[in-house]
């Protein structure tokens, strides 16, 4: 109820307020589903009510279908048997498919407020021509018949997949495509990223009674087909006459909708004291039953943790379900593959509970800005994890100083490679998986923990938890984000986004010489190798074996971090002027008296050679 009376307050507001100068689209799906599970086949009827919040006529609309992609011919297909580096999980697979293990989605009659409207399949887009354009500030309903047959697992959906699971049933229904100020986003399917409107579904499927379903939603009818959500309710199906059971979901405020099917599922709870519920589906003979046993506990400190840190989860549920091909996430829900030991199911949860924040909540276009939806999971998954080994959760794990080692190695060696393209890039664009699956990954995760350098970590937590409260429900773009972290910073930062996201330029700064000045003291010369300037810490090490910070600003940042950690002998330099290649930080020590100095203790710099960092420099071959 008080999700409901929140999502209710923050759409009355948006709309007077106009999304503080922007406006997004908004819907209503109400579908009902009748599967047959002989011929994995369904038929679906679909009210979908649009919101037009722009300020422009639509006299057209789209919608993905999504399921077309499993055929040979697709452009799904075509791009995994022509791209250099072919995801393993699709390869020729889709080429190979027979009639029967093809997906598709088959519109039988659509009308507009009653009219008839024409439109044309291309690929996996539906494009409507409408009987009227849809005015700033109206609505329209748009009532659709369909078909559809679900494809042989391949990729994220499907029947029938390596572990057994019958149905993952994820991008199942013909999809509205998302309007937002750039128009539509009528991106063909390829098995990259998404892009939805948020809206409430309302979904009723009618399916064998034999079948336990799982997803997105809050199931409205536990009593009426015998398998209960409620924490004490009775986990077996009704016994009656009925061939089959009509379940009924309701999901308040999402832009997706998934759900799963399987006989064999065992369906377990976990309350959280604040009233969440954890849904665990797993297959009741699967050879992890225990591992998936263990999962509950564990998944109640991860949401702790990025409660606190990050924003509280908004909804009353959350479902950890078998299914898929891997990991993928939905609103409230999660499909992953459960063959795993236990530190591996851990950590797939995990991520794939991150993206409950990014995109879920924060529903930027992850299409166009893969980093920040995986990117940005990876940072926080990463933290949760490491949370997790303080807390002796995972067995035999510890936890580590530099937790965020393996993306920047991951970055540094994706810049070696010389296959890398700018993080503005389209998903769908980039010219290989691995450029792909690098730079959405780790470099967005090190855009992350290499930013909070720039701000001290302080204004960084700060600025995440801004970010949240500012976007939460809306569609942020990365200009957001930098706003959010420049008002909680005091600093500038669009250099930084211009240069880390728009261009391959990466940092690379060394320490050349130590010489006396006039006086007694020292310089340290300094210097920018790479294309991407950026604030520079310094640290001094005294023979005596005391330590000394310099922090140098950019001068384009407008000022400076503060001291992030109590007890540190800090100082805050002149200015680095961001044309500069050279730089002389005055010491006051004598050059006898220093033992070493180095760039970026904190390791936070993504420097692409550490090697010239520290001075005097270590032998080659010591650690």
């Amino acid at each position: 109820m008080r999700l409901l009376l929140f999502l209710s307050a923050f759409l009355t507001v948006s709309e007077l307020l106009g999304q503080s100068g922007r406006w997004q689209q908004g819907v209503r799906y109400e579908m009902e589903i009748d599967f047959d599970v002989k011929t994995h086949r369904f038929e679906g009827i679909q009210r979908l009510t649009y919101f037009n919040r722009s300020p422009d006529e639509l006299d057209r609309v789209f919608y993905h279908l999504y399921f077309t992609a499993f055929q040979p011919g697709s452009a799904m297909d075509v791009r995994s048997r022509n791209i250099p580096d072919p995801d393993f999980r699709i390869m020729d697979k889709i080429f190979k498919l027979k009639p029967e293990e093809t997906g598709y989605q088959k519109i039988i009659s659509l009308t507009q407020n009653g009219e008839p409207v024409s439109w044309e399949v291309a690929g996996t887009i539906l494009e409507v021509t409408l009987a009227r354009p849809i005015l700033p500030g109206d609505s329209v309903l748009l009532e659709m018949k369909f078909e559809a047959q679900v494809p042989k697992q391949t990729r994220r959906s499907g029947r029938d997949n390596a572990e057994g699971i019958s149905y993952s049933m994820a991008q199942w229904y013909p999809k509205i495509c998302q309007y937002d100020e750039q128009g539509w986003h009528a991106n063909p399917y390829i098995a990259r990223e998404f892009y939805g409107v948020f809206g409430d579904f309302d979904v009723k499927i009618s399916i064998d009674k034999s079948f336990v379903l799982a997803g997105t939603g809050y199931l409205q009818n536990p009593s009426e087909i015998g398998h209960g959500y409620a924490p004490d309710s009775v986990q077996t199906a009704k016994a009656d006459q009925k061939e089959k059971l009509n379940w009924h979901f309701f999901a308040p405020w999402v832009n997706d909708f998934v759900w799963t099917a399987d006989p064999d599922y065992q369906h377990t709870q976990w309350v959280r004291k604040d009233g969440l519920v954890l849904h665990f589906f797993y297959q009741k003979q699967g050879p992890n039953q225990e591992e998936w046993a263990h999962l509950p506990p564990v998944m109640d400190s991860v949401f702790t943790f990025l409660n606190k840190k990050y924003g509280p989860y908004p909804y009353r549920q959350f479902s950890f379900i078998q299914g898929g091909d891997g990991g993928m996430e939905y609103p409230m829900a999660t499909l992953i593959t459960g063959n795993r030991p236990f530190g591996s199911l851990v950590g797939v949860s995990v991520h794939e509970l991150a993206h409950s924040w990014y995109p879920m909540v924060l529903g930027s276009n992850e299409a166009l800005h893969a980093w920040m939806d995986e990117g940005f999971a990876t940072f926080i998954s990463d933290e949760a994890m490491n949370y997790l080994k303080t807390l002796g959760l995972l067995p035999g794990q510890t936890p580590k100083e530099h937790v965020h080692a393996p993306t920047y190695a991951g970055y540094v060696n994706l810049r070696a490679s010389g296959l890398e393209e700018p993080l503005s890039i389209h998903a769908d664009h980039f010219q290989t998986n691995y450029a792909y699956g690098q730079a959405s990954y780790d470099k967005g995760s090190v855009f992350l923990h290499q930013l909070s350098y720039v701000t001290g970590q302080q204004a960084f937590d700060k600025g995440m938890l801004d970010y949240f409260d500012t976007w939460k429900f809306r569609h942020p773009n990365p200009n957001d984000f930098i706003r959010c972290m420049e008002k909680a910073s005091g600093l500038e930062l669009d250099w930084y986004k211009e240069y880390f996201v728009n261009t391959t330029h990466s940092p690379d700064y060394a320490i050349d010489s130590l010489k006396p000045d006039a006086g007694k003291g020292s310089v340290a010369i300094l210097s920018r190798i790479g294309r991407m300037p950026m604030p520079v810490d310094v640290s001094v090490t005294t023979l005596d074996g005391k330590n000394f910070l310099y922090s140098i600003p950019l001068d384009i940042m407008r000022g400076a971090k503060p001291l992030e950690k109590e007890g540190t002998n800090f100082t805050v330099a002149p200015d680095w002027m961001w044309v500069q290649p050279t730089y002389e930080l005055a010491l006051p020590f004598p050059v006898g008296q220093i033992k070493t100095i180095e760039i970026d203790p904190s390791l936070r710099l993504a420097d692409i050679n550490r090697a010239d960092n520290l001075f005097p420099a270590k032998p080659v071959g010591t650690e």
